[in-house]
């Protein structure tokens, strides 16, 4: 549900854009702008807001919004206004897509695939980096750390590994068709087993009456209905199971495993089933974002609610993160049959879904508002454009550009190559660039730094015109939107 009336909270120089951004979306609500005295947006906190911004609001009134940069709790706004506050987007001109998925939002976040996340060859870790291995992918999401044994190469520390990892808090699986290894974890703690076949399956008569689950699979190199005598077994000795009909890599029957799975769940339509996504992604040469979104959204509309990746290659880093987005994600457009877009664009990396620029007409415009000798920085698919109040200067190779601003003071040269090199890696990457903040890397994407750094021009440019002007607060070089 919408607001009734919202408030938006700009600074002089952002509140032309924010108007025309308004008006273009044409909102279901009333709204108002409060034009704060400053020029930059972004250098406002929410204890300034507090203090400055007048009070109570229009009647009718049921939200505050504030820009995403503000530093602060908007807890102090809301005391004073009696309204709840709240920070948008940090690019005014997100102030739409932000609307609409707050109430996605409200709604969004289920989940109902549980990832085991496997440490390979385990026995050649040590123990410290095998540890921290586990709780970084704990903390990414995983359910279940699954140590990874190696066939032929003996793991001493085995048991006393799983106890550790459970006695963190950690669920644990074994990854071994040695019935040995398999006792030894389960003996302490473990409480799921990859794999069961026929080869192994003497094995499972040890597990009767314990707390574990185990995974079956066809026996080597035959077809799904050698998992019929092993899953009757479990059924007589009570344990439960589910089935994985091992999902092949590209190249070596991809698609035909796809038909097994398919036919499982045709054959065995309530039995618990999972899929060894690691399989695709670790052996092929693709950013693993868009592998693991398409993997999951299989797995969600076939009913398989275990998967199980790793993180080995270089190119998979990541992947129990991305996974644990996607399964939220396809969940969410499954159940509520929409398209998996606009919803949650964190598994959006490299190409951002649109590039937010301003045309040369509105620069110009907000060239003539700016009193002070700061460079602004903008970009749009093809160009880069530094303005102050005495140059405009559009171009696409940066050091040319750099050498039309007369910047000889050590710091903002810095500063300037810096955001110059950010802003030609976004028309090259086809991303949209905020002056100071972060490029978006969907879930990649690092905090904006603490304290926004608007260095400021001390020295006036050999290219100026005049002198700095002065005015009420200091010259900073902050981006308008924001």
């Amino acid at each position: 549900m919408h607001p009734s009336r919202v408030l938006f909270v700009t600074g002089r120089l952002a509140e032309p854009a924010l108007r025309r951004t308004l008006d273009r979306m044409a909102p279901p609500f009333a709204f108002d702008v409060a034009v704060m005295h400053i020029t930059v947006a972004a250098l406002m906190t929410t204890a300034w807001i507090a203090r400055f911004l007048p009070a109570p609001p229009t009647a009718g009134t049921d939200l505050v919004l504030i820009p995403g940069l503000c530093e602060g709790d908007t807890g102090l706004i809301a005391e004073r206004m009696g309204v709840r506050v709240a920070k948008g987007p940090k690019d005014l001109r997100e102030i739409p897509e932000y609307f609409g998925q707050e109430a996605i939002h409200r709604d969004y976040g289920d989940q109902d695939i549980e990832i085991l996340a496997e440490i390979n060859n385990a026995p050649r870790w040590s123990r410290e980096a095998l540890l921290a291995e586990a709780h970084r992918l704990y903390d990414s999401g995983a359910d279940y750390i699954d140590v990874g044994c190696t066939p032929g190469l003996a793991f001493p520390e085995l048991g006393s590994v799983v106890r550790e990892l459970v006695g963190a808090g950690m669920r644990v699986s074994i990854d071994s068709f040695d019935p040995a290894e398999i006792m030894t974890a389960v003996d302490a703690g473990a409480s799921l087993v990859l794999s069961i076949n026929s080869s192994n399956l003497d094995v499972a008569r040890q597990l009767g009456g314990r707390q574990v689950r185990v995974v079956v699979i066809p026996d080597f190199g035959r077809p799904l209905e050698t998992l019929e005598p092993t899953i009757a077994t479990l059924r007589s000795l009570g344990i439960p199971f589910l089935i994985d009909p091992v999902i092949e890599p590209i190249g070596f029957g991809f698609v035909a495993s796809l038909e097994r799975f398919i036919e499982t769940r045709r054959r065995y339509p309530d039995a618990p089933m999972m899929m060894g996504i690691g399989n695709l992604t670790e052996l092929t040469a693709a950013d693993t974002t868009g592998v693991n979104a398409i993997l999951i959204a299989i797995c969600e509309e076939l009913g398989v609610r275990t998967v199980l990746t790793t993180e080995v290659i270089g190119w998979a880093r990541g992947a129990v993160r991305e996974v644990d987005i996607a399964r939220r994600l396809m969940r969410y457009a499954i159940r509520n049959k929409v398209a998996p877009k606009h919803i949650d664009d964190r598994l959006v990396t490299i190409k951002d879904q649109r590039i937010l620029s301003y045309t040369d007409a509105e620069l110009r415009e907000l060239q003539s508002h700016i009193t002070d000798p700061n460079f602004r920085i903008f970009t749009d698919r093809d160009s880069i454009v530094v303005l102050n109040r005495d140059l405009f200067v559009r171009g696409t190779d940066i050091q040319e550009i750099f050498s039309q601003l007369g910047v000889d003071e050590a710091t903002h040269a810095f500063y300037l190559g810096k955001e110059l090199a950010k802003a030609k890696l976004a028309i090259t990457l086809g991303k949209t660039y905020r002056q100071e903040g972060q490029l978006d890397w969907g879930y990649l994407t690092p905090p904006d730094d603490a304290v926004a750094e608007h260095v400021r021009l001390t020295q006036r440019s050999r290219r100026a015109g005049r002198a700095a002007g002065t005015g009420n607060e200091p010259p900073d070089g902050g981006h308008p939107s924001t």
